[in-house]
C-alpha cells in the first residue's frame, strides 16, 4: 500500500505500464514524493524483461537503476503527469469525495499522487498508477453515455452526484482538459466521449465537429470522430489513437509539453519552431515537420488558438517518436478579428494568427515559401469548396453557420498581408 505523510495524502505511487504489443500490464517502478519533488525508480526486475523499454527518454532512461530526479524545474517527469488528471478530471474526483464542487471549488486541494490514485485507470498512453506492485486493480465502472452525460451536468451545476454516477464518471477523469466528457467503449472501439457545457455560450461540441471534419478533407491526419445526440444535447465521440482497436493494449504517448521538457507553469514557453527541430532530431519521419505546419495553417484557418502543447502529442515505441492523429481541434469565441496562436510560429516569437506568418516561417518547417503557399491555398480552397457539405454532417444550423463563417471559420485576419 502506498504510505502517507500526517496529511493524508499519499507519498508514493507504483506505475504500471503496457509494453508495446502487451494485452496486460507490469510493474515499472515507483514514484515517491521527497518534500516538493517527485522522483521514480524503475523495479528491480522491470529492466530484465524481454519487451521493457524506458517509459521515455531523456527524462527516465531504463539503465537509470536508482532514483531519478524530474529533469529541470520539473516537480514529476513529465511523461507520468501526461497521464494525470486534468482540471475537469479533478473536479470529479472532488465531487466524489466532497458531495458536490461549484465553480469556485480550488481543484489544487489535493496534490498529484491523490489525483492519480483516485482518477480513473484508463488514461492517456500506456500507464496507470496503483497503490499495490502485486496487484493491479483497474478503476472504471461502465455506465450509458446518456448516464455519463446526466452526471456531468449535476457536477457542472454543483449538484450533488449519487454514489453509482460518480463512480462511473470517474472512468474519464484520466483524460486531461477542462470541459466535460468522459471514455466509453463501443464495439470494441474505445473513444472519448465529449459533451456540451452548461455555460457553453455557443455550439462548441457542433463546432469541433465540424473543424475536424474540415481537417479530415484538407487532408490532415486527424482522430476519427462522431457527432451524436444524448438526452437532446450535442455529443462527440473522438477515437483514440493511443489505444489499438478490439483488443486491451495499450500505445505509450506523450504531449508535446512533456517532449519540449516543460511543465504547466512554464507551458508559455512551448512553440512550434522549437517542436520541429525536435521531430527532425528525434522522430522516426521528418515529414512530420511538414504535418506539423499543415497543422498550424489549419488552426489559423478554423480559427482555434487553444493549439497548446498538451493539445499535440506523439506515440512512443522505446526508441523513436512520431506525431499522433490531431484532437481538440475546435474554433474558438472570437468577436473581432485579431487572434494569436498559443505557441510562437516564427523563429522570432511570432504569433499572429496569419498565414503571412506561416509562409515567412516557411524555412523552420522544412517549406520553401511556395510549397508553404501550396499547402495554404489548398486548404482554404478545400475549406471553401467542402463547408456546406462538413456543416451538414455537424448539423448546424442556418444561424450556427453565419456565427462560425467568417468569425472563426476564415476570418478575414487570417489573410490579411498574405
Amino acid at each position: 500500500m502506498t504510505s502517507e505523510q500526517n496529511t493524508g495524502q499519499p507519498t508514493e505511487a507504483f506505475v504500471w505500464v503496457w509494453t508495446p504489443g502487451a494485452s496486460d500490464p507490469v510493474v515499472a517502478g515507483l514514484i515517491e514524493r521527497i518534500g516538493d519533488t517527485h522522483f521514480f525508480t524503475y523495479g528491480g526486475s522491470y529492466p530484465s524483461l524481454h519487451d521493457a523499454v524506458p517509459l521515455y527518454l531523456p527524462e527516465l532512461p531504463l539503465t537509470n537503476k536508482d532514483r531519478i530526479r524530474p529533469l529541470g524545474d520539473l516537480t514529476l517527469a513529465g511523461c507520468l503527469a501526461d497521464g494525470a488528471p486534468d482540471a475537469w478530471g479533478r473536479r470529479v474526483v472532488l465531487a466524489r469525495r466532497l458531495g458536490k464542487v461549484t465553480r469556485e471549488t480550488d481543484v489544487d486541494q489535493l496534490d498529484i499522487l491523490t489525483y492519480m490514485l483516485e482518477s480513473g485507470s484508463d488514461r492517456f498512453g500506456a500507464i496507470d498508477f496503483q497503490a499495490s506492485a502485486r496487484e493491479y486493480v483497474p478503476r472504471q465502472k461502465s455506465a450509458s453515455l446518456e448516464e455519463l452525460q446526466t452526471a456531468a451536468e449535476r457536477l457542472e451545476a454543483g449538484t450533488p452526484l449519487t454514489t453509482a454516477l460518480g463512480d462511473a464518471l470517474v472512468h474519464g477523469t484520466s483524460i486531461g482538459g477542462a470541459r466535460p466528457k468522459a471514455l466509453i467503449h463501443d464495439n470494441g472501439r474505445h473513444m472519448i466521449a465529449k459533451f456540451s457545457s452548461i455555460t457553453d455560450t455557443y455550439p462548441v461540441v457542433k463546432a469541433e465537429a465540424v473543424a475536424m471534419d474540415l481537417a479530415r478533407r484538407v487532408g490532415l491526419s486527424v482522430a476519427p470522430t462522431t457527432l451524436t445526440r444524448s438526452a437532446g444535447k450535442d455529443v462527440l465521440l473522438v477515437e483514440r489513437f493511443d489505444r489499438v482497436p478490439g483488443t486491451t493494449e495499450r500505445i505509450m504517448a506523450v504531449s508535446a509539453l512533456t517532449m519540449l521538457g516543460l511543465g504547466e507553469m512554464n507551458a508559455r514557453y512551448a512553440t512550434y519552431t522549437d517542436l520541429a527541430d525536435l521531430i527532425r532530431a528525434r522522430f522516426a519521419s521528418s515529414r512530420d515537420t511538414r504535418e506539423l505546419f499543415a497543422r498550424i495553417v489549419f488552426n489559423i484557418a478554423v480559427g482555434n488558438f487553444d493549439d497548446h502543447a498538451r493539445n499535440h502529442a506523439a506515440l512512443w515505441d522505446g526508441k523513436l517518436l512520431s506525431l499522433s492523429p490531431a484532437y481538440d481541434i475546435c474554433p474558438q469565441p472570437r468577436s473581432g478579428e485579431t487572434a494569436f496562436q498559443a505557441m510562437a510560429i516564427g523563429v522570432n516569437g511570432e504569433r499572429e494568427s496569419q498565414f503571412r506568418v506561416c509562409v515567412d516561417a516557411a524555412p523552420v518547417y522544412g517549406l520553401t515559401s511556395k510549397q508553404a503557399r501550396d499547402i495554404i491555398d489548398h486548404q482554404v480552397e478545400v475549406i471553401h469548396s467542402e463547408w456546406s457539405d462538413a456543416a451538414d454532417a455537424a448539423q448546424l444550423t442556418e444561424g450556427e453557420r453565419q456565427r462560425l463563417w467568417g468569425r472563426q471559420i476564415l476570418n478575414p485576419f487570417a489573410s490579411y498581408d498574405y
